[in-house]
């Protein structure tokens, strides 16, 4: 099974973006960390990390047919894109939703995803652990599925 690890903009800056915000760990960080977890549960991982909307949009296109399923932390796209949610639609790829900070304790524009509705879930709020959860929960999901 391949899972897709989609991350929006401004998550090229994780470590040093807002660390009381976001955190400390890199990108890099958590995509290695996800690299022995996904070992771990006999899954690949494919990543790619974008700032612009169309960027992502492709990348989802892209993914149809190869990857089983993603875990997306789309950014401020999540409160925004509409297409990003339809080109997860469209493909019919099963995603969860992940965000390092709790949007529903931040700005009230932050509060609302657009993504959610078309989500199996969502983790927020626990730092890069929620990847993690994430990558597990939606792998257990999957699995689940006759």
């Amino acid at each position: 099974m391949i899972i897709g690890l989609l991350n929006g903009p401004n998550l090229n800056l994780l470590g040093t973006r807002e660390p009381s915000v976001y955190g400390t760990a890199t990108l890099a960080d958590i995509m290695a960390h996800l690299a022995s977890v996904a070992t771990a549960l006999g899954v690949e991982l494919r990543h790619y990390q974008a700032n612009g909307e169309g960027q992502l949009i492709d990348q989802v296109h892209a993914w149809r047919g190869e990857v089983a399923g993603v875990v997306v932390n789309a950014g401020a796209y999540s409160h925004t894109s509409l297409a990003l949610r339809d080109a997860f639609s469209a493909t019919s790829l099963p995603f969860v939703e992940v965000h390092l900070s709790n949007i529903h304790a931040r700005e009230p524009e932050r509060r609302h995803s657009m993504l959610a509705s078309a989500a199996v879930g969502m983790v927020c709020g626990l730092g890069a652990d929620g990847y993690e959860f994430a990558l597990r929960g939606l792998v257990r999901t999957l699995r689940s599925r006759p």
